[in-house]
């Protein structure tokens, strides 16, 4: 008897695990050709991701405790921790780029998102030619690099540019070098990061705004909320996902911020990104591959904190639902 009530106690404890027969169903219908197409659509991509971004990521982690001219793998030296020692007490344009990308982040923070938000709920507004207005501001986002560059190089040129114009210091000792000099460089790119900023935010938030239930207005109107308190108190809450995303995705774009600065004079005199000094290092003419890795895993380390922010956030989410 004791036997027996110990087997039916164990059998009770430990649950026999069923595959749902609906699923074992489906996993049979698949036949050979299904099956070499479902894992070709899963190696390539696979593949392509391990090729250029875990395969390049993982060597940089390697190249920084390392001492390499990029020449020949002979000369490949383990320097330990001196490389991150180095870019810490004696690289000097190290800390200026960490405080660029900080003025970078603050500035599409407070100006460039807001503006982004402004534009999205003017423009969901029902107004004639608002499909216009989206697609002008839009613009931006989709131009070429070496169009942009174009572009504000007749906004900012010292002798003929725009700006200098309606200063009507254009021709004169007392036009501004908005490129070249490095008390006014920074804004200038600055200003033209936010012009491409705010229209990638006003997408985002157009769509978030589209997705607010009407009703949710409706209610607070009837409450006697005005249209800033609707908005504050209602529908900004309501667009939590979206506003993470635009928080990750304001950081990441400062963090990355690379191609304005670098083609208006490569990143130097007043315009130093710690992107850009990866290059520069990586690249350049003078290349140092230890020094350049290891600047790359300090851009990596930075980047991940508000990428595992949003996993954790998005993901954790799901698991407790």
């Amino acid at each position: 008897m004791t036997a027996i009530r110990t087997d039916t106690v164990a059998a009770e404890r430990v649950p026999e695990v069923h595959e749902p027969p609906a699923r074992r169903h489906r996993l049979r219908q698949l036949s050979g050709g299904d099956k070499v197409v479902l894992a070709i659509m899963i190696a390539i991509p696979t593949l392509i991701q391990a090729l250029l971004i875990w395969i390049p990521t993982v060597a940089s982690v390697f190249l920084s405790f390392t001492k390499w001219n990029g020449l020949s793998i002979t000369n490949l030296r383990f320097a330990g921790l001196d490389n991150y020692l180095y870019i810490l007490k004696d690289y000097p344009p190290f800390w200026p780029a960490v405080l660029h990308n900080v003025i970078w982040l603050v500035f599409l923070a407070v100006i460039a998102t807001p503006l982004g938000l402004l534009l999205a709920v003017l423009l969901d507004r029902p107004l004639r030619g608002t499909r216009i207005y989206q697609s002008f501001f839009f613009v931006p986002v989709m131009l070429s690099l070496a169009l942009i560059g174009v572009i504000w190089q007749l906004f900012y040129s010292q002798d003929n540019g725009l700006l200098n114009n309606l200063l009507g210091t254009s021709g004169t000792s007392h036009a501004v070098d908005w490129f070249g000099d490095s008390r006014v460089n920074l804004w200038a790119a600055l200003i033209a990061a936010t012009w491409r900023h705010a229209g990638y935010i006003m997408i985002l938030y157009l769509a978030g705004l589209k997705g607010v239930d009407p009703s949710l207005r409706e209610a607070a109107a009837l409450d006697g909320a005005n249209g800033a308190q609707t908005f504050f108190r209602v529908v900004f809450p309501v667009m939590r996902p979206t506003n993470i995303i635009v928080v990750v995705i304001t950081i990441i774009e400062a963090l990355r911020a690379f191609d304005i600065v670098w083609i208006i004079n490569g990143g130097t005199n007043g315009l130093e990104l710690l992107s850009a000094l990866v290059v520069r290092n990586l690249v350049g003419e003078g290349q140092v591959i230890g020094i350049g890795s290891a600047l790359a895993v300090v851009l990596l380390v930075i980047s991940l904190v508000p990428i595992v922010f949003y996993l954790v956030r998005t993901f954790g989410k799901e698991a407790a639902e």
